[in-house]
């Protein structure tokens, strides 16, 4: 990695230079979506996950009253396969397509060009500042946003708390090496006892800013936010950094800016995280879950009418991958954030 700063970096300051750095970041550079990348998301493997979320927003916008002004804002939109096949969904419902303001917030200039050159639709603004959103009710999508943020990690060794660290000083031998960390300290600036009954902890200061900074803007304008994610429900936190690349697991500090970093999200974490916005709840269910609920076998048993054998078993096949309790079905989970005073359940 050109770029290579001869230092020692806390995990999370190592795992934002590796995929974000401007010259070299993994996601700066490149296109790490389809076969010929490093991983397949669902909106890739199939449109009919798309299609079942689309049916999702218009149910949830519906339960919000309809606003005729509000914002569907996509965090992370990757190729932009996913906001394109909602937009071609959206247009059987006039009345939802005229009220929309569609977002994309992206921070990869290369992702931007490759978002637009797919997603056929003018009225698309993209933004990296949270701060330009209008104030009204605001549906925000995080399908595999918050895996991709930078975690720190800390490691409890016989009742001491240690931060994990990365050393960089000699470029041929990258390694993890642990320091001792003030655990009160930091849980006195991040308002949360985080450590009570951990062994491990993974915290990623961003993406739980981002969460804080979606539920205010929530309780403010009214609206949800539907997150997507692998990702585990106990309260025990697990060690789950992994880094791949072309579709098989790798070394984190190897090939370092051309694999992507990622890690399990603790679902657990999050719900108590919102837990202390007393106006708002979360509810969860996994992928399997939710998409059946939603009707998308039924939905796939339409399309595949009349179709012939080859295409109707590639249909299924992608289907297996979205729902197999082995594949995405129970690794994926699925969490609403909403109003408490709004009773919407559905795919819940």
């Amino acid at each position: 990695m050109k770029s290579y700063k001869k230092t020692n970096l806390p995990l999370d300051k190592f795992i934002n230079w590796a995929l974000y750095d401007k010259q070299t970041g993994y996601y700066m550079k490149k296109n790490p979506f389809g076969k010929r990348g490093d991983f397949i998301t669902a909106p890739n493997i199939s449109r009919l996950f798309s299609e079942i979320i689309a049916i999702w927003i218009i149910t949830f916008w519906q339960s919000l009253g309809s606003p005729k002004k509000f914002n569907l804002i996509e965090l992370g939109s990757g190729n932009g396969e996913m906001m394109k096949i909602l937009i071609e969904s959206f247009k059987k419902f006039p009345d939802f397509l005229k009220s929309c303001t569609f977002i994309i917030h992206e921070k990869s200039k290369q992702l931007i060009k490759l978002q637009k050159k797919n997603i056929n639709h003018k009225n698309i603004i993209w933004i990296s500042n949270f701060n330009k959103i209008k104030s009204i009710p605001s549906i925000f999508l995080a399908n595999e946003f918050f895996d991709a943020m930078p975690i720190k990690q800390f490691f409890k060794k016989e009742n001491t708390w240690f931060e994990r660290y990365v050393n960089l000083i000699d470029e041929k031998k990258v390694n993890f090496f642990d320091k001792k960390f003030d655990m009160k300290k930091f849980e006195n600036q991040i308002n949360f006892e985080i450590s009570k009954k951990q062994k491990i902890i993974e915290y990623s200061s961003l993406g739980i800013k981002y969460l804080k900074k979606i539920c205010i803007d929530i309780i403010k304008n009214q609206g949800g936010i539907l997150i997507i994610d692998y990702g585990y429900l106990n309260a025990k936190m697990q060690n789950s950094l992994q880094a791949i690349s072309h579709h098989k697991y790798s070394n984190v500090l190897k090939n370092i800016g051309n694999s992507d970093i990622t890690h399990n999200i603790s679902f657990d974490l999050f719900h108590k995280i919102v837990n202390k916005f007393q106006k708002l709840e979360t509810i969860i269910t996994n992928q399997k879950k939710f998409l059946t609920k939603m009707g998308i076998i039924e939905r796939a048993e339409i399309i595949s009418k009349n179709q012939t054998f080859s295409k109707k078993a590639d249909i299924f096949y992608r289907l297996k991958r979205l729902l197999d309790k082995n594949e995405m079905g129970n690794l994926f989970k699925v969490m609403l954030i909403k109003n408490k005073n709004n009773k919407f359940k559905t795919g819940f």
